[in-house]
């Protein structure tokens, strides 16, 4: 491959959205706008759908001032989906499309931001467009509040999604203590099979404003050892405070929140069930088990992903660089990677974040669960190396534009794409 390629790039982004996917987004359309090789960016509509569809935005027809808002804005400006290719050696019909649409636009780059599953599309496209001879840079950008990609140190937009449920967990801890009558009160937190999200919930513990017990899907959950943990706390003081990930199951992989609801199978194309509803199966084993109690389930749900009021501008700085160091990468002949990040301490003990490739080989469809000897010996804890992870990540209060007193997201033209003109 030579190292000077000119073209145009495509940007899509895939999966569940976050308060920082954006600033990825903002990082490769700002740097590929500004880099000669590149001569047209365009936003894929709804990730992969949009260039199967030939439903492409021209993002250089948006003014400057709206595409810096992207920093700032939550959730997944161009559009996601949940749609899986199938291998090429299967079915060739959707890679036939792609392929027709980069040359018809003349795409020589390409940049898909999202998580595990976002990878394995983004893989399977670079394997394609390599088999069948065909010059065109393609990168991961990573992205998934559920901090479980392969080879890097962290995601972009766990950190937002970890500080905004640590401060919410404190503020929920105080609300708890109002009155003088016991309460157990039960968050769920994300996480199917990596329980990260959950754990953060013990930096407010560290603070004196958290979670008395904390699950996670690293380890199997038993009720009568879970009832066993809340009565000892609650004989003690008369408050529970419990989080849990969303993912917790038996020793047998059966999920809790399952338990007393044998229909809920409902899946998405890459076969993951659709959770939800273990605060409230939680509750109800608690009732028979503690009755009089107040007894309250909290679901976090999509609150923790978009809250960008709550981000770190740690992630965000670190979110946009991952974008902008993709495009760096490829116009300087790199493809067939995922960026991901390398943490570093110096010797005063500050954090510092490096960028690193990953194969995308590796990192699609590889999920990264917490080290057990992160959690303590009962797996109802976090011990303090996983408080000593997290904590670098949170840090920094971003200045969000606003506007009367509201905040001011960017608001895109979203102009329809028309393919160059040929010589």
């Amino acid at each position: 491959m030579n190292n000077e390629l000119i073209g145009t790039c495509i940007v899509g982004q895939s999966g569940g959205p976050t308060a920082v996917i954006n600033a990825s987004i903002y990082g490769v359309i700002r740097t590929a706008l500004d880099d000669p090789h590149i001569t047209k960016v365009y936003g894929a509509a709804h990730g992969i759908r949009g260039i199967l569809d030939d439903n492409l935005y021209d993002m250089g027809k948006e003014a400057a001032y709206e595409l810096s808002l992207l920093l700032n804005t939550p959730s997944s400006a161009l559009g996601s989906c949940r749609y899986k290719l199938k291998d090429y050696e299967e079915d060739e019909t959707d890679y036939l499309r792609i392929l027709e649409i980069f040359k018809k636009y003349d795409v020589r780059y390409f940049f898909y931001n999202g998580g595990n599953d976002s990878m394995d599309t983004c893989n399977k496209i670079s394997k394609y467009m390599q088999h069948v001879g065909y010059d065109c840079r393609i990168m991961g950008v990573p992205k998934t509040i559920d901090n479980d990609l392969y080879g890097t140190d962290h995601c972009p937009g766990f950190p937002s999604a970890a500080r905004y449920i640590v401060s919410t967990c404190m503020e929920l801890y105080l609300d708890a203590r109002v009155y003088d009558t016991p309460m157990i009160c039960v968050v769920e937190i994300m996480g199917r099979h990596a329980g990260w999200l959950a754990a953060s919930a013990a930096a407010a513990t560290y603070t004196g404003f958290g979670p008395d017990l904390i699950y996670l899907p690293e380890t199997d959950f038993d009720v009568d050892e879970f009832i066993s943990d809340v009565k000892e706390i609650y004989d003690d003081c008369g408050k529970v405070f419990i989080a849990v990930s969303e993912g917790i199951h038996d020793k047998s992989g059966k999920l809790i929140s399952e338990y007393g609801n044998e229909s809920s199978d409902m899946t998405d194309c890459f076969g993951h069930k659709q959770l939800g509803g273990l605060a409230a199966t939680l509750v109800g084993i608690l009732k028979d088990n503690f009755a009089g109690t107040k007894i309250r389930g909290i679901e976090f749900s999509l609150l923790q992903r978009c809250a960008s009021h709550a981000a770190s501008q740690t992630d965000i700085t670190e979110s946009f660089e991952a974008g902008r160091m993709a495009v760096e990468y490829a116009v300087h002949g790199i493809t067939d990677k995922m960026v991901g990040f390398r943490r570093k301490i110096d010797d005063e003990g500050n954090y510092k974040c490096e960028i690193k490739l990953i194969d995308l080989d590796a990192c699609a469809n590889t999920e990264r669960k917490i080290p057990r000897e992160w959690i303590n010996s009962r797996g109802n804890g976090l011990r303090k190396p996983y408080i000593d992870y997290l904590l670098p990540l949170i840090q920094g209060d971003p200045k969000i534009p606003m506007q009367n007193g509201l905040p001011r997201f960017a608001n895109l033209k979203k102009i329809k794409a028309k393919p160059p003109r040929k010589n």
